[in-house]
């Protein structure tokens, strides 16, 4: 199943290179010779023109080289408050988390390799430095108007942690894994971030343990969790489908394709 996966989904992620733009275009020589470098966004058949994009990333992925071992997932769920799975999160290879979450050694862990962000929580400088110099991922293609405010982001963000590494996916990677989902009968509008970096984490990594994963108001017991492990904010069901990426999550796990962790 996952050479199959692999074949079909090429990884290419977009990482930022820490230079001004000039410095990237002006000692190549190459200004005149991509003038035609276009972006089409997931969900916007329109291109941006994209010389200045196009230099500010390198068309390549920063794990090239290698194959990631045991990678640990981790969401945001309600259902890892007092899961104490923290120390089991630690113990993997690679760690991805979402929107800069909160984070504690008992239920979720500490560490942490890959960090989503959206453009607005760059004013959480604080909540930025608690991850170190962990890679954060921004969504910049994923419609039009999200490109030029993660551009702004990395441009504010460089002066204050220079040495913080920024990535973005590649929309034309996107847009394959919308319509993949999609021609198997997925429905949302947009895939949620957590269900895209699972399927990133299927082609990086030889094992993926997800966690915190969970759209449902009570857990296996019965008992009331909320939504965030985090806060009491509630779930948006316009945009996400989410219990119906957690039953294709569950397929996945019983095909043996990762390790759904549900409780304790």
């Amino acid at each position: 199943m996952f050479v199959k996966w692999h074949n079909f989904l090429y990884i290419y992620i977009y990482i930022y290179i820490s230079i001004s733009v000039w410095r990237v275009t002006g000692n190549t020589g190459e200004e005149e010779q991509n003038t035609e470098n276009k972006i089409k966004t997931e969900h916007n058949p329109d291109t941006i023109k994209s010389d200045e994009h196009f230099y500010v990333c390198v068309q390549d992925f920063p794990w090239s080289g290698r194959r990631l071992g045991r990678c640990a997932v981790v969401g945001s769920g309600g259902i890892l408050k007092n899961s104490s799975c923290g120390r089991e999160i630690d113990s993997a290879d690679f760690v991805i988390r979402f929107n800069l979450a909160s984070i504690n050694d008992s239920d979720v862990g500490l560490k942490t390799d890959l960090v989503t962000i959206n453009p607005s929580q760059i004013q959480r400088e604080s909540r930025v430095s608690v991850y170190g110099n962990t890679s954060l991922i921004m969504p910049a293609f994923a419609y039009t108007f999200c490109t030029g405010l993660s551009i702004k982001t990395l441009k504010a963000l460089h002066p204050i942690r220079p040495q913080q590494p920024v990535v973005f996916f590649s929309p034309y990677y996107l847009q394959t894994l919308d319509h993949f989902w999609k021609g198997r009968g997925l429905k949302s509008i947009r895939l949620s971030t957590g269900f895209m970096l699972i399927s990133t984490a299927l082609e990086l990594c030889e094992n993926v343990h997800v966690y915190g994963f969970w759209p449902f108001d009570t857990d296996l017991q019965d008992n009331l969790v909320p939504y965030h492990y985090y806060d009491l904010r509630r779930p948006s069901k316009s945009m996400h489908k989410m219990p119906e990426e957690f039953v294709r999550l569950l397929q996945l796990h019983s095909q043996g394709a990762l390790t759904l962790h549900l409780q304790n």
